[in-house]
């Protein structure tokens, strides 16, 4: 495992400057030497975040690439008031994603405020070069500005828009947590198939998403 370092990056509302968090959060500590693998966490009070953004970056500092480790992820919990300062539970766990790029500067997502007060997360999945040591956010927080900006101020298209498009001719449309199934034929939109539905239903997954936009 090599070491290298997580920071989260908070740009301003109205301008392209970019801040560390180091103002805001709580860094569990830079690891300068992990053979054995090793985890560094940040934490982000979010009513103290005054940015309608939010940018993890994991930057490389010295050693083998992402796509060369055995293993390289990154991932976040949502906790409550309660659980402040607990050590890592993955039940906690929002989400996990593989670092596998070719760059020496990783880019997982953006965390936005939404004007009801709730943050949304979008994958990025993006690599800078980086340089090949020594990689930090002071040094490339020009590069990371410039392509989370255009990327953020693009409307993207969403499951929740593209539902709502065909709730307009629907009967009902119910959140379906894991119970009986309905005996009628349905459109499910999940990401596996549930057993016992109605022959005649509609099913969308993963792997066709895609059919959800409209021809």
């Amino acid at each position: 495992m090599h070491p290298s370092h997580t920071t989260a990056i908070i740009p301003e509302r109205t301008t392209v400057s970019y801040r560390w968090s180091s103002g805001t959060g709580t860094h569990s500590g830079d690891v300068t030497e992990a053979p054995d693998g090793d985890s560094e966490f940040i934490d982000l009070p979010l009513d103290q975040v005054r940015s309608a953004f939010i940018v993890p970056q994991v930057n490389i500092y010295t050693g083998e690439g992402f796509d060369e480790v055995e293993e390289s992820c990154f991932g976040f919990m949502v906790r409550d008031g309660e659980q402040k300062g607990r050590p890592f539970e993955p039940r906690t766990v929002r989400m996990k994603s593989e670092l596998r790029g070719v760059g020496r500067v990783a880019l997982p997502l953006v965390f936005r405020r939404e004007d009801d007060g709730r943050w949304r997360a979008t994958g990025l999945h993006l690599y800078l070069r980086g340089i090949s040591s020594a990689n930090r956010v002071e040094d490339n927080q020009a590069s990371v500005s410039t392509v989370v900006r255009a990327l953020v101020e693009r409307e993207l298209l969403t499951v929740r828009y593209l539902i709502g498009l065909m709730s307009d001719g629907a009967t009902a449309v119910d959140l379906w947590a894991g119970g009986p199934v309905p005996d009628e034929p349905v459109t499910y939109i999940g990401l596996e198939r549930p057993e016992c539905l109605h022959p005649g239903s509609r099913v969308v997954t993963l792997e066709n998403l895609r059919d959800l936009i409209p021809g």
